[in-house]
């Protein structure tokens, strides 16, 4: 049996405490990771605090040049990475090795670059007999908590940033994915100070006493819109700094102008990508009347192509797969499934699923499915697409289909999101930012947005005169 343990302080550490874990394509049980308490915790923080005071007076170049090795190492070992990941996520291998552990090499590559790029206003004598300086220092010791959906990923998009400012870390995986996140501490090591990158291993209750310790300086976290919430809360009673990278519901707009074969296979990739568990997934379509009944029927044919456990893995955990499952069984009589919406199996796979006739206060429409499941909504003009997209809590990503540039102007003008993207979905890059509005959160991942968050500005005035 596999058993992951906490990595603090340079070292692999175990503990009393254990979670099962289970392999979401099987269904079945293959190892344990240490459950953390609030010793545990103090421990983590302890040595990432310690850290902090020598690592936050590294230079630049020192920081560039270990991430450019942590990068080099695990581009070197990404079959090792891929295996620990599928184990516990059911992803397709071949995705892991030809597309996420490289967008990972790269991200780190970036933020590795970022560290020798601080911007900031130029010193000057801003007020007669004075000059002014602004440093930008980092910020501390920085908690981090990373989804289940992209674990290595999202770690990566953490700790990039926090670590080329010269923060220190502890990060959290979460409990059903911590694999990797520790493979990458015990890789980083080799390069980095004891203490500056650490793992905690545990559940909510770990992530909340991370949140609440006394020498947490800034949380940063990537998963529901709840737990953000419960993390902007818990952090509020002591005013700790928050990035909160948070749900998403995102509206694909698909005007009459455009291929819709061509169209309805490039959302199909878009909604099914990671079995849908993407907070930016293609999974809310709204299309134009007169095209729609077309759409759905190619949309739908196209889906239907698509196969769990090849095209696309599991869902996390019976628990995700039961809420999605209840979600469809309680469709309101005017929805219809056009394809889908059962579990094939084995383990908690779901067939990829179309479902129409939804309307906008539906809770289908409402809710970020976080499945294959793509949900069809038709729209008379461009105001009513525009409001039909904008009228859910979430604000992460969306997506204009369209040949009219005029159009793609104004309606990107318009959508309430962070991201806004045209005649694609999904696509992302080291130098751009990535983060929403409103129920998805604030902050950005990823660019040099990112980069400044995990700093803090501070004004040096010298009187010459």
């Amino acid at each position: 049996m596999t058993h992951i343990r906490n990595f603090v302080g340079g070292a692999l550490v175990d503990t009393a405490g254990t979670l099962d874990l289970t392999d979401p394509a099987t269904g079945k049980v293959f190892g344990t990771s240490v459950l953390s308490g609030r010793d545990e915790v103090d421990l983590a923080m302890e040595s990432a605090s310690r850290a902090f005071q020598s690592w936050r007076r590294s230079t630049p170049a020192q920081r560039q040049e270990a991430l450019l090795k942590i990068a080099d190492a695990l581009e070197a070992r990404a079959e090792e990475f891929a295996d620990a990941e599928v184990r516990e996520t059911g992803k397709v291998r071949a995705v892991m090795l030809d597309e996420e552990i490289p967008e990972c090499v790269s991200t780190l590559r970036f933020f590795a670059g970022a560290a020798r790029q601080l911007e900031g206003t130029g010193a000057g004598e801003y007020l007669a007999g004075h000059t002014s300086v602004i440093r930008r220092e980092p910020i501390g010791v920085c908690a981090q908590i990373a989804p289940w959906n992209y674990p290595l990923m999202m770690a990566v998009w953490k700790i990039g940033p926090a670590l080329a400012a010269g923060n220190t870390v502890v990060l959290k995986p979460a409990e059903t994915t911590p694999s990797t996140a520790v493979l990458l501490a015990e890789t980083a090591a080799e390069f980095l100070p004891p203490g500056v990158f650490n793992v905690l291993c545990g559940d909510r209750e770990t992530g909340r006493a991370l949140v609440r310790h006394p020498r947490t300086d800034l949380v940063s976290i990537t998963g529901s819109t709840r737990a953000g919430i419960d993390v902007a809360t818990v952090a509020a009673a002591d005013l700790k700094r928050t990035h909160l990278e948070l749900g998403g519901n995102a509206p694909l707009l698909v005007f009459p102008d455009t291929d819709l074969a061509d169209t309805a296979a490039r959302i199909a990739d878009a909604a099914f990508y990671n079995a849908g568990q993407d907070c930016t997934a293609g999974s809310r379509v709204l299309v134009h009347q007169s095209v729609h009944d077309a759409f759905v029927a190619a949309l739908a044919e196209t889906a239907a192509t698509r196969r769990p456990d090849v095209d696309y893995g599991p869902l996390n955990s019976r628990a995700q797969l039961d809420r999605v499952l209840g979600l469809l069984k309680q469709l309101p009589p005017h929805a219809r499934v056009e394809t889908g919406g059962t579990a094939p199996g084995p383990g908690f796979q779901l067939a990829p699923t179309v479902v129409s006739g939804l309307r906008q206060d539906d809770e289908l429409v409402q809710e970020e499915i976080f499945a294959p499941v793509i949900t069809v909504q038709p729209f008379a003009d461009e105001a009513e697409a525009i409001k039909l997209a904008n009228g859910v809590p979430y604000g992460l990503a969306s997506s204009v289909w369209t040949n009219d540039v005029a159009r793609v102007a104004r309606v990107s003008r318009d959508l309430d999101f962070g991201c806004v993207w045209v005649n694609t979905h999904g696509p992302l890059t080291a130098e751009m930012p990535h983060g929403g509005f409103g129920h998805s959160g604030h902050g950005k991942d990823l660019s040099a947005y990112s980069f400044a968050e995990y700093t803090r500005v501070k004004h040096v005035m010298t009187r010459f005169e």
